[in-house]
């Protein structure tokens, strides 16, 4: 089999703005006025051409999530999280359509492990001209034991998961259900950031695809340090099934408490 690869284009990559970091930089999804290329918006959520193009053979798309710079799903009502999760969810299957590419993904960086160069709450939408971006995810890595139920949208741990230790899968009937897949995405976030792992992990990422039946899953992955096994092996490390248990039981004292 061989293996699915996008070309980095780095002279692109080096005029990158940051403040993940350097938290006092200059946030362009701030400055409405002078974003270019704009495909879509609808209140304050803006979809857009990415003004730095760095993989070559694909179209970068962004999602602006909120004009709060320091919004994020872990701290959005339920409104404006079900409006941002709708308006993302549609403008993903409207580049599906697009016979062009061979595969189109939606994902978000959130903190400093996560990947991403900008704090300010945005998710990606990429066409892939040439790459199946999806090759390596089985049905098994997107499955899993099911712990609680916020109306269509069914949580559950992977048990099989791709990176390794946890990750969540939500699974939605389809986009009509973008508010309940919203709710759980709160939940879940809110839980990483603040209950996971005694409130050390920092970082998460979400993950979309779709699968049989029209169904849509989330994947919210928490994100440390990568494990050298992961790395150099491609093996990801599981926890056993007491530590699945306990943490799905977690997720719903938490839910019941953040939703009230």
């Amino acid at each position: 089999m061989t293996q699915e690869q996008l070309s980095f284009i780095t002279h692109v990559a080096q005029g990158k703005p940051e403040n993940i970091v350097h938290q006092n930089a200059a946030c362009p999804f701030c400055d409405v006025t002078h974003l270019t290329n704009i495909l879509a918006q609808e209140a304050d959520r803006i979809w857009l051409v990415n003004k730095f193009r760095v993989l070559a053979d694909t179209l970068q798309t962004i999602i602006i999530e909120s004009s709060n710079h320091t919004g994020d799903w872990s701290n959005y009502d339920q409104q404006t999280a079900a409006a941002i999760m709708d308006f993302s969810l549609r403008k993903w299957a409207e580049m599906q359509r697009d016979p062009q590419y061979k595969s189109v993904i939606m994902y978000k960086n959130y903190g400093p492990r996560s990947g991403g160069s900008l704090a300010h709450p945005h998710m990606q939408i990429i066409g892939l001209n040439k790459v199946d971006g999806y090759a390596h995810v089985t049905p098994a890595n997107l499955g899993g034991e099911p712990f609680l139920n916020l109306g269509a949208a069914q949580l559950a741990v992977a048990n099989e998961p791709l990176l390794g230790f946890l990750e969540f899968n939500v699974r939605i009937p389809g986009i009509k259900a973008a508010s309940d897949l919203a709710q759980a995405v709160r939940v879940l976030t809110h839980y990483i950031l603040t209950d996971y792992f005694h409130g050390r992990c920092d970082s998460y990422n979400l993950f979309f695809y779709n699968v049989q039946d029209g169904a849509i899953v989330c994947k919210v992955v928490p994100r440390f340090n990568a494990s050298p096994l992961s790395v150099g092996y491609l093996v990801p490390q599981v926890f056993q099934s007491d530590r699945i248990a306990e943490i799905g039981r977690e997720v719903i004292t938490h839910a019941n408490a953040y939703l009230g």
